[in-house]
C-alpha cells in the first residue's frame, strides 16, 4: 500500500507535500503531483500538510477518486523508478483523469 494524490491537486500543485517527503517520492507532472508507489515508505508525512486534502492512504481514497490510484502508478510507466523526484525534475505530462479533465477556472 502507498499514499495517493487525487483530484483536488489538479491545477493546484501546492508543493508542501514535496517539501515534507523524507524520501523524495513525489514527482511533478504537468497539472498535478504523483506519488511513486514503489518509492513511498508510507510514512504519511505528506498527508497532513496538503492544503487541499488531496492525499489519501490507498485504502482510504474516496470512491469518486479511485481512478487516481491507477494514475499514480501509470505515471511512472515511462520513467520507472529513478530513485527520487529531484533528480528528474518536472515532467511535461499527466495520465488518467488529470490528463482528461478540463482546466479548472482560475480563482
Amino acid at each position: 500500500m502507498t499514499y495517493v494524490i487525487t483530484e483536488p491537486c489538479v491545477d493546484v500543485k501546492d508543493r508542501a507535500c514535496v517539501d515534507e517527503c523524507p524520501v523524495d517520492c513525489i514527482y511533478e507532472g504537468r497539472r498535478m503531483l504523483y506519488i511513486h508507489p514503489d518509492e513511498c515508505v508510507d510514512c504519511g508525512a505528506c498527508e497532513p500538510v496538503c492544503p487541499v486534502e488531496a492525499i489519501f492512504y490507498e485504502d482510504d481514497v474516496p470512491d469518486e477518486w479511485r481512478a487516481y490510484i491507477r494514475a499514480n502508478a501509470d505515471f511512472f510507466d515511462e520513467i520507472g523508478s529513478p530513485g527520487g523526484a529531484s533528480a528528474v525534475g518536472p515532467l511535461d505530462r499527466d495520465v488518467g483523469p488529470a490528463a482528461e479533465m478540463p482546466p479548472r477556472p482560475e480563482a
